[in-house]
């Protein structure tokens, strides 16, 4: 009989992370990462950092620049991870960007940029992802970053909340479609995390108060925080969870 905790494992797997020089597509990196996963960590901004801190726990990581709000460079990045780790396992889409501003004022330089980054770029990198694994019949796990405002409206960030609801359908048709050809797609939805696109809420007393009386565990989240739930989505254990989106988010939508 195996032991459970085996089936946690992801020794030999190379994950691909967007998002991932810093915040929570680092740390979910670094998860990954210490669950035995090669790790290629993209981003528009230099991830040498976490190249570092992957190689601290001793695993293997390449940093690979990529823009993601250009289309045109998104076969390049899997085709750069793929000159260090030729078989892809897995690809975790997390960066993201976010634009405040009421409805009505609301640019249309705003709206492209963040549908750009939050779901052209999901579903262009997913679909190369997919078709890389398919060509090579092996299996495959996407996890996509949703929100709390996959579930609910949210207010002044109307294109950020329009790519995450976004974000949660698309997951379930990628499962629908991709599930019977081995690649599994899930997605998990941070509660209000302790980011750079939360800074201007902490700094608000008032509004940092009344998100804080909401959530049930008294606290913002952390990149810790999504550790367990990335390795899951990742591994062997989550084998049979196909088109989920998975709430981290200390109680917010129990309230």
């Amino acid at each position: 009989m195996s032991n459970i905790l085996e089936s946690f494992k992801l020794t030999g797997k190379t994950a691909v992370v967007t998002g991932a020089a810093r915040g929570l597509g680092q740390g979910m990196a670094l998860a990954l990462a210490e669950a035995g996963a090669n790790i290629v960590a993209v981003d528009i901004l230099p991830a040498e950092d976490t190249v570092k801190q992957v190689q601290a726990l001793g695993g293997k990581a390449v940093a690979v620049v990529g823009n993601l709000g250009d289309r045109a460079s998104i076969p390049q990045v899997i085709a750069t991870a793929k000159q260090t780790f030729p078989a892809l396992d897995i690809l975790v889409n997390c960066a993201g960007i976010i634009r405040r501003e009421d409805f009505v004022k609301f640019s249309e330089k705003d709206w492209d940029d963040v549908m750009g980054i939050n779901i052209d770029a999901v579903f262009f990198l997913s679909q190369a992802f997919c078709n890389d694994v398919v060509a090579r019949g092996g299996k495959g796990k996407i996890i996509n970053i949703a929100s709390m405002l996959s579930f609910q409206g949210g207010i002044r960030v109307p294109s950020y909340t329009a790519s995450k609801s976004a974000v949660q359908g698309l997951t379930r048709l990628i499962a629908n479609e991709l599930a019977a050809k081995g690649i599994n797609c899930n997605a998990i939805a941070p509660g209000y995390m302790a980011t750079d696109n939360t800074a201007p809420l902490r700094a608000d007393e008032k509004r940092s108060a009344a998100i804080l009386d909401r959530i049930p565990a008294g606290r913002w989240g952390t990149p810790d925080d999504l550790k367990g739930a990335v390795v899951f989505l990742a591994s062997p254990a989550s084998d049979y969870v196909n088109g989920y989106t998975l709430a981290v988010d200390g109680g917010w939508l129990a309230r």
